[in-house]
């Protein structure tokens, strides 16, 4: 997403736009219903004074009051029919359309008009997008009174509107004027059908004569604004016409939520506001308010508001684009592509014309590392001509991700035509044009519109370049002309401290740095850098005081508190200093979610739930609508053995994220502990309800279906992943494997070989060497690993897992060859080093410590190599060096019972045999 929010559409309902596109017919004011799933609509009143008194408020308008004396009425008359109809009525005026059609049946029941009651249930009907059962239940309904027929025809043709068939729709509202022709809201709807053909000049006839005759009719009104709106790009007359229509009737929600989007898409976010306020008092349940609160709260960035009033939307109606769309565009700002990403592809499933929802799907799906999937997203918007010029950026960037250059350039030739003056369309061809090979063209590009831009985004991707290209003489003269534009800020010294660090100028990055801060003393970018520098020169006690300096000046630094629990951690410190700075920085930020996550998962490693628990249960208290917390709580009470409790948190979870698969997963894993595998499928099947190739859910099936010797299914949902993701390994994975559990090693490896040739992924490679060994076919497993390993020489996972093979064949002099090729391969893999270390001391080799001791540089504080490295030095009499090691060891995992048994031989190499024994008691 770029720094500016996009506007999320122009709200749930699609107003003429959305009518244009999707029918040739109207049917009006109820076709304004129809053409939303979430509006609401109007009525009002309760037993004889009560009632009485109830109609006097609703005459007020006060419609709190009224359903308090409907209610008080109905509490001494329950099978009061009037009474039902009065409340059902005002439901459905503020909002609760649900409520309001239980309401008004039971009235229907107790033998109420049905000239009155049946219009309004067809209008709750209409607002709750139940068009089907409308039709089928009151197409042919026949009332009394001219006035009911005509108003319900008028409703059944909005319903049909809604269906999409246009020709029944025009029938019955053909019936509605047969019965009454003065019934306005079908001669509202006759402008509509003008309207929705683009006859806008003969539907602004119409209208403007019904306004005339009618001065009060707040449709028509309404009607006129949408005109204005879409018919004529006139956005000051429409907000003028829908306040009138306010002025007309009050507690008219379409026109306000009209008037608000016009305000929305203006960014007039103060204005809007108190529209909104005005509009929560009249109808505070309607789902449309909330739609608006939550793109008010998206405009004003307040991500957390949007997004808990966007969850409240989806529970209302989850198969709404709309509030799909603004619900997915908020998980992208929160960065939570998961759930972004399965509310956008709903979105666009339900409206596959949804422009914004698919670009921000293919936006979704490029940050989630996922380039394949928003090319196919692209292609499909493509085919339905969805080419504006924000789309031909974001398919520049799919293009390029996917490392079609030509195309890429195309796109953002396209998008930089369409906004000439759009310089970070222009950077975007630019650097389009360098991934082509056409290196001097591009840099030229980005030096003339650094140049001549003040603003900076054409010099980040300056220096980026040339950063990319390991050219840091021409990144530091890039970043002077960064600096010349931005003075007073520390971003320049920042950048040209990373870039001389690059440089091995470790001295003059340290300068610069240093610099940053004499511009900005808390630039903690800075900082931490200067914290780097400082652990690398084994110096953690001069990167602790410069985080305690940060905090000196402002305590609740969270940033600093994190980083000095991080380098405690580290450094080897106490596990209560670096669970006080955790709580510290709770404290500093409470409404912070990540100190808190931190605080819980740092508790939980270090062997403490109960604090965890308590840390948990304390953080989904003061921010009961984390997602994140819920969840951290629930993974605390599993780790507790509070099996019922945790699926109690994970189901609260699921309420709160109803889209997402996530909480049945983790719900899936606790069944799975408990061993009730029942609820474990139950639970992964609902996962697959909501993301049918999830292949976690998929392989917990399988896993279930191996388990209770259900080949066949086990088979066939593996089969189903091959379908889904045909170019992939994982599909093949499963069906090999599943063949591999049976012992049919044959069909095993005929999958696996498969699998090679649509994905030749090292797991693949690795499987089929392994069920040839297992199968006795070793000659055939050394040719296969030969031509794997000439043709995929960089394959690291495979050479490691040879090495690992050689291992348990004991073949040590294999082993330490194909280690020794990792290493060479990856000098920064410290699992590789310490095998190597192992079997070199195996082979009486030398060199065997120095392997172990890199190892332990490469990942500091972990159990398994400082064990290594222990008793290497124990194999050389070394009894001090490999005590200090093994204790540490211990000391990190005591209840590792090797470690403990290693430790004790290292005291008989020592010759302290009663210590020997104190670790073998």
């Amino acid at each position: 997403m770029t720094k500016t929010s996009p506007m999320i559409s122009s709200g749930l309902s699609g107003g003429l736009r959305v009518a244009a596109a999707k029918t040739g017919a109207a049917a009006g004011s109820s076709v304004v219903l129809a053409l939303t799933l979430l509006l609401a609509g109007c009525g009002g009143g309760s037993t004889e004074s009560m009632l009485t008194s109830a109609k006097e408020y609703l005459a007020k308008n006060d419609n709190k009051a009224a359903v308090i004396q409907i209610k008080n009425a109905l509490q001494k008359a329950p099978d009061s029919a009037e009474a039902r109809f009065l409340l059902g009525s005002v439901l459905l005026k503020t909002g609760d359309v649900g409520g309001a059609e239980v309401e008004l049946r039971r009235a229907l029941d107790l033998k109420y008009s049905p000239d009155s009651v049946v219009p309004e249930i067809a209008r709750a009907m209409l607002a709750q997008g139940q068009f089907k059962k409308l039709t089928d239940e009151f197409a042919n309904t026949e009332l009394g009174s001219a006035k009911a027929k005509a108003e319900l025809k008028t409703h059944v043709s909005s319903a049909y509107v809604g269906l999409g068939k246009s020709e029944l729709a025009q029938t019955a509202l053909s019936a509605a004027l047969a019965a009454d022709p003065t019934h306005v809201p079908a001669l509202v709807a006759r402008a509509w059908q003008k309207a929705v053909a683009k006859d806008f000049d003969g539907a602004y006839g119409l209208v403007e004569d019904i306004t005339l005759k009618n001065p009060s009719n707040a449709e028509a009104w309404r009607l006129k604004g949408d005109i204005h709106l879409f018919g004529r790009n006139q956005p000051d007359e429409a907000l003028a016409a829908y306040r009138k229509a306010i002025e007309a009737k009050p507690d008219f929600l379409v026109a306000y939520t009209s008037s608000l989007t016009i305000l929305l898409s203006r960014g007039d976010t103060v204005e809007a506001a108190k529209q909104l306020d005005q509009l929560a008092k009249i109808a505070p349940n309607s789902p449309q308010t909330k739609y608006l609160q939550a793109q008010l709260a998206y405009q004003k960035r307040d991500f957390k508001v949007a997004r808990d009033l966007s969850q409240q939307l989806i529970k209302i109606a989850p198969d709404n684009p709309r509030a799909l769309q603004l619900a997915g565009a908020v998980e992208l700002q929160l960065n939570s592509l998961l759930q972004a990403e399965l509310l956008l592809n709903k979105a666009v499933t339900a409206a596959p014309d949804l422009v914004l929802a698919r670009r921000m799907l293919i936006m979704t799906y490029l940050r989630s590392g996922q380039p394949a999937r928003a090319l196919a997203a692209l292609n499909q918007g493509l085919a339905k001509g969805i080419v504006d010029p924000e789309s031909d950026s974001v398919a520049g960037e799919v293009y390029l991700q996917n490392g079609d250059v030509k195309k890429a350039e195309e796109y953002f030739a396209k998008a930089s035509k369409a906004a000439p003056k759009d310089n970070r369309k222009r950077t975007s061809l630019a650097l389009t044009q360098m991934m082509a090979g056409n290196t001097s063209t591009a840099f030229g590009e980005l030096q003339d519109i650094a140049a001549s831009d003040t603003g900076v985004t054409a010099d980040m991707a300056l220096i980026s370049a040339h950063l990319r290209r390991s050219e840091f003489d021409k990144a530091l003269k890039a970043i002077e002309g960064l600096e010349k534009k931005q003075p007073d800020r520390p971003l320049s010294a920042n950048l040209q401290g990373r870039t001389l660090l690059a440089k091995k100028d470790l001295v003059g990055a340290r300068k610069s740095f240093e610099r940053a801060l004499s511009i900005d003393a808390n630039f903690f970018p800075a900082v931490a850098s200067l914290a780097t520098m400082d652990l690398a020169d084994k110096k953690p006690e001069d990167a602790k005081k410069r985080f305690e300096a940060l905090l000196a000046k402002n305590p609740k630094n969270v940033q600093a508190l994190l980083s000095l629990a991080e380098l405690s951690a580290r450094t080897g410190g106490a596990k209560e200093e670096t669970g006080k700075l955790l709580a510290r920085a709770v404290e500093a930020s409470p409404v912070d979610v990540a100190p808190r996550l931190l605080l819980i998962d740092f508790q939980l490693k270090s062997g403490d739930p109960k604090q965890a628990m308590s840390t948990a249960q304390n953080a989904v208290a003061a921010l009961p609508d984390s997602p994140e917390l819920l969840e951290a709580l629930g993974r605390v009470q599993q780790a507790s053995g509070e099996q019922n409790q945790a699926v109690t948190s994970f189901t609260k979870l699921a309420a709160m994220q109803p889209l997402s698969p996530g909480p049945y997963m983790l719900m899936a894993g606790v069944h799975m502990a408990s061993k009730n595998k029942d609820s474990a499928a139950s639970s992964l099947r609902k996962a697959l309800e909501l993301k049918p190739d999830m292949v976690e859910a998929q392989r917990g099936l399988i896993m279930l279906s191996l388990d209770a010797n259900k080949l066949p299914e086990a088979l066939a949902i593996s089969r189903t992943v091959q379908k889904q993701r045909p170019k992939e390994s994982v599909g093949y994975v499963l069906e090999g494997d599943v063949n591999t559990s049976q012992k049919k090693w044959d069909d095993a490896a005929a999958i696996y070989r498969a699998g090679l040739k649509e994905a030749p992924a090292s797991e693949l490679a690795i499987k089929l060497h392994s069920v040839l060994s297992a199968s006795g076919k070793a000659a055939d497993a050394d040719k296969f690993a030969a031509g794997w390993v000439k043709d995929h020489a960089d394959d690291v996972a495979f050479q490691f897992y040879l090495g690992d093979f050689a291992i348990a064949k004991k073949d040590y002099a294999v082993a330490e060859k194909n280690y020794s090729a990792v290493v060479r391969m990856q000098p920064t893999n410290a699992a590789a080093f310490n095998n190597l270390a192992w079997v070199t001391g195996k082979l009486n080799k030398p060199g065997a410590i120095e392997f172990a001791e890199t190892a332990n540089k490469l990942a500091p504080n972990q159990p398994a190599l400082m064990d290594t490295l222990a008793m290497l030095l124990s194999d050389k009499k070394d009894y001090a060096k490999a005590l200090e090691w093994q204790t540490k060891a211990v000391t990190a995992q005591p209840q590792n019972a090797m470690f403990k048994l290693n430790l004790a031989k290292i005291h008989i190499n020592g010759g302290k045999k009663d210590l020997a024994r104190k670790e073998l008691d």
